[in-house]
């Protein structure tokens, strides 16, 4: 069962594997990122921040779809976490999951912020846009304790 799908451009850190894992009563996180099986620093640092009693899987994008639907995960209360709003829209859609927590995204050149630690670009923005207006719950909160915030109302 899927508890929440979350765009965190860190992937996991001591929000997402303490605050969100013990609220959400998660036994497993899922690391859906194209990049980050090549990359051994970020592995090493995963490994380490992973908490105890709760797996943690890292799988291309791709595959973490195909895993899903072929039932592999049903026996797990999954936190799915992305890395970007891009990687989000495609596993939202392939797998219709209506819940989106946009949690942290990387200040760039080309974005501007719309929450604490939430940057996006004009591109993140009509993904979000057209996301929520599909139908897809998308709200922004960085911590189980902050308040739950409705994207659309951070959006110009």
């Amino acid at each position: 069962m899927i508890k929440l799908l979350r765009i965190d451009h860190r992937l996991l850190h001591g929000q997402v594997a303490f605050s969100w894992s013990k609220q959400l009563g998660t036994d497993c996180i899922l690391l859906a990122c194209d990049t980050l099986l090549n990359d051994k620093l970020r592995m090493s640092a995963i490994k380490m921040a992973k908490p105890s009693g709760v797996k943690v899987v890292a799988k291309t994008v791709d595959d973490a779809v195909a895993a899903i639907k072929s039932g592999v995960t049903d026996k797990y209360k999954l936190f799915i976490v992305v890395e970007s709003v891009e990687d989000a829209d495609r596993l939202a859609r392939a797998l219709d999951i209506k819940e989106i927590n946009l949690g942290g995204t990387k200040p760039t050149d080309d974005r501007h912020v719309i929450s604490t630690a939430v940057y996006v670009s004009d591109n993140d923005e009509k993904i979000l846009k057209d996301l929520m207006d599909d139908g897809f719950d998308v709200f922004t909160q960085m911590v189980p304790s902050d308040k739950r915030v409705n994207t659309k109302d951070l959006l110009k």
